[in-house]
């Protein structure tokens, strides 16, 4: 039997666990992730915790709504034992009819004519296999550039703060992306310094002369995942391709293991080029749409 839970009633032990167990599942469904990213989130929970929907649910002008937020890039069903493919196509027909508005993003399709669906990119790598094996699925490009960024003697630091590897994207892709709010980065702030005390994230970069930060990755690495959630680059990182040289070291360090690498995805065609170039493949998820708000406050964002 399906219920619905307000915030304050869900058991974060039992949730977790099923997170934990079930198939291909992400950082972004466990309760820590959520109380940081989506507060008062609520949920649809099947059975006694055998099946769960996070629902990210918030208000605005007396108006509840659901959607995705900003530094979390998908939810979904979650389930052990059952399809979390039959799961949400169940839970969807229990969520409460006081959301007017849906904008969310799943792993799983909703089959409902009643939401507008997308298709969004999402880039995995699997390192089951040797690093020599990897390595032969890199494109040659990808491999050139590796080559190419090896010869700089390249130095990774640990030591970057979360504030400074914030900063360093406010200028430079920051300036260019509209949609980020304060509370947004402030949020991200919250959920590195949670994982880096939790030992559940680290903040991988590189620094140049006088001690200037010029390359950044916050990575969330969970038993089976490493997700690339934040990645900044500056000229002087590209010019040294030094994402290139990022991302080799952490296949490295982790190939042979029953890990996969999430590089989190992109619509930008040279972003998602380079993710690819490593011979990653497309794992998509879903963009969901659905607005029933009267007119005109449907107009309203």
């Amino acid at each position: 039997m399906i219920i619905y839970l307000r915030h304050d009633e869900i058991d974060r032990e039992q949730w977790d666990n099923c997170v934990k167990y079930s198939p291909g599942s992400k950082p972004y469904g466990y309760s820590w992730y959520l109380d940081i990213m989506a507060p008062g989130w609520e949920a649809l929970i099947d059975d006694d915790y055998d099946s769960v929907f996070p629902v990210p649910g918030f208000k605005k002008y007396g108006i509840k709504y659901i959607a995705t937020p900003v530094f979390l890039q998908q939810l979904g069903a979650y389930s052990p034992d059952k399809s979390p493919q039959k799961a949400i196509n169940e839970f969807i027909e229990y969520l409460p009819d006081f959301y007017w508005l849906t904008d969310l993003c799943t792993a799983q399709r909703i089959d409902n004519d009643r939401y507008r669906v997308t298709l969004k990119a999402n880039y995995e790598l699997d390192l089951n296999s040797s690093y020599d094996k990897l390595w032969d699925r890199f494109s040659g490009h990808c491999r050139r550039n590796i080559e190419k960024s090896v010869k700089k003697k390249i130095s990774i630091t640990g030591d970057i703060k979360p504030v400074e590897l914030i900063g360093l994207f406010q200028d430079n892709a920051g300036k260019k992306i509209r949609g980020i709010k304060q509370r947004d980065y402030h949020r991200l702030n919250t959920l590195m310094d949670f994982c880096i005390k939790n030992k559940k994230g680290r903040i991988l970069g590189v620094r140049a002369s006088k001690k200037k930060i010029i390359y950044g990755m916050f990575v969330i690495e969970i038993k089976g995942s490493k997700t690339m959630l934040f990645v900044v680059n500056t000229q002087e990182s590209r010019e040294k391709r030094l994402g290139y040289y990022m991302v080799n070291e952490l296949i490295k360090e982790s190939a042979g293991t029953r890990t996969v690498l999430d590089f989190a995805g992109s619509s930008v065609p040279s972003i998602a080029a380079f993710m690819e170039s490593f011979g990653s493949y497309n794992v998509p998820y879903y963009r969901h749409y659905r607005n029933m708000l009267p007119w005109p406050i449907r107009l309203l964002k």
